[in-house]
């Protein structure tokens, strides 16, 4: 439903904005809102009053979002502008403009958060979030000169930090100039010795300037720290190419892989999970289990299962994060929930054969453990608890068979051909 105007904004138009030293009056400027139904004209959500230099902020359509985050957005902009026409002081009228860009930013539309940060950044020069959530804005729409701008401003009000030097840097190779961004990774490096990302960055940049010894080092190191970035192997084959060591380049080259390690960022972390979405709260969720923090886990999933009750994964998240937490009743609720909403959803299967067999209830999680594999027959653990639980039941050639039937899907799992040395089927 399209508002056609804000209470309060209309009067607004009466109000002097004391807060700004102009020495003409003020400049009355429209903020339109696209609310429009498909196939319809947009129509504007409200009128306000702003200063000369801010440009006009605007809702996208937002028909196809979730019907929770329709109505945050719409609220963060009904606060901001009857905010605009208050003519609250410039520091909160700023934070209500980047609070905005941040919903819009996490939504994905990125042309509708970028006047939100430009205004916010106008009103409060001297905090950094701004004009580095701007950057990512420009970077993720592949504008790198803006985004090295926007990067270089964030990083001149400071303190330095990881993200940004590493952002930055990025920005300065892929405009061509590594000799601007290696210092950059060399400061990243003295705050976070370990940061995957400053050594990538350090590497690209040595290996644009043809030191191939040291950006092959710089790579090797990243690989060694964390050997998922494997998109560090590709520049890596080209280093040992330079250095002339072609056996360890063929090498490198057949692991190239897709996998990019960002630096640690908890501006971005942050913006991550500003949406009263089913996604958002997942990402929190998923943020507590890697922090093993299991009670804020499963109050997070909970949160998404609510907005997404017809979501089997997010069932299944919330039945491990309770297993996890000691709810063994709670958990096998969830995995349950999840196998109705989605009958062939194996890790549901899974996880409920787990705890079945946890509980001493063999014939029951063999069922699940076989509809697991049927599901998903390269589920190596699957199998692999099948094999036990039928081997519980003295069904030891219908084990054997999973075994055998693992090792030929699995022939990188050791497990299988050990169990088979071992295994000796009682007639």
């Amino acid at each position: 439903m399209c508002i056609s105007h804000v209470p309060g904004v209309v009067s607004g138009f009466s109000r002097t904005l004391g807060w700004i030293a102009v020495a003409a009056a003020c400049l009355l400027v429209v903020v339109t809102a696209a609310c429009s139904r498909p196939g319809s004209a947009p129509r504007p959500e409200s009128v306000s009053l702003q200063p000369a230099t801010l440009r006009p902020v605007s809702l996208p359509d937002l028909s196809r979002m979730d019907t929770s985050v329709q109505e945050q957005m719409r609220a963060a902009y009904t606060s901001l502008t009857k905010k605009i026409a208050d003519a609250r002081p410039p520091a909160e009228l700023a934070a209500a403009y980047g609070d905005m860009g941040n919903l819009l930013m996490a939504a994905e539309y990125l042309d509708a958060a970028e006047p939100c940060y430009q205004n916010a950044q106008a009103l409060a020069p001297g905090e950094s979030r701004w004009p580095y959530y701007l950057g990512h804005v420009y970077r993720t729409r592949g504008e790198l000169a803006n985004a090295a701008h926007a990067f270089e401003q964030a990083l001149a009000i400071g303190p330095p930090d990881v993200a940004t030097l590493v952002w930055l840097g990025v920005a300065y190779l892929d405009l061509g100039k590594p000799s601007d961004a290696a210092p950059l990774f060399a400061r990243a490096l003295v705050l976070e010795p370990r940061s995957v990302a400053a050594l990538s960055g350090q590497g690209r940049a040595a290996l644009a300037n043809r030191d191939y010894l040291h950006a092959a080092e710089s790579f090797e190191r990243a690989l060694s720290i964390d050997a998922r970035a494997s998109m560090v192997h590709y520049p890596l084959a080209l280093a040992y190419r330079g250095l002339g060591e072609m056996d360890k380049a063929e090498a490198q080259s057949r692991q190239r892989g897709e996998v990019e390690i960002g630096p640690s960022d908890p501006r971005m972390q942050e913006l991550a999970l500003v949406l009263h979405s089913a996604t958002s709260y997942e990402k929190r969720g998923l943020r507590a289990l890697d922090g093993r923090d299991w009670a804020a886990a499963a109050s997070a999933f909970g949160e998404a299962v609510a907005l997404a009750p017809e979501n089997a994964t997010l069932h299944h998240r919330l039945g491990t994060a309770l297993s996890l937490s000691g709810d063994a009743q709670g958990a096998v609720q969830q995995f349950q929930e999840a196998i109705r909403l989605s009958p062939n959803y194996a890790p549901a299967h899974f996880s409920l054969g787990l705890l079945l067999t946890a509980s001493g209830r063999n014939a029951e999680a063999v069922e699940r453990f076989a509809a697991a594999v049927r599901y998903e027959p390269e589920n190596a653990d699957a199998r692999l608890q099948l094999a036990a639980a039928l081997i519980r039941a003295q069904r030891y050639q219908d084990a054997r068979n999973q075994l055998i039937e693992g090792a030929r899907l699995n022939p990188e799992r050791a497990e299988f051909g050990r169990l088979l040395e071992q295994f000796r089927p009682v007639r």
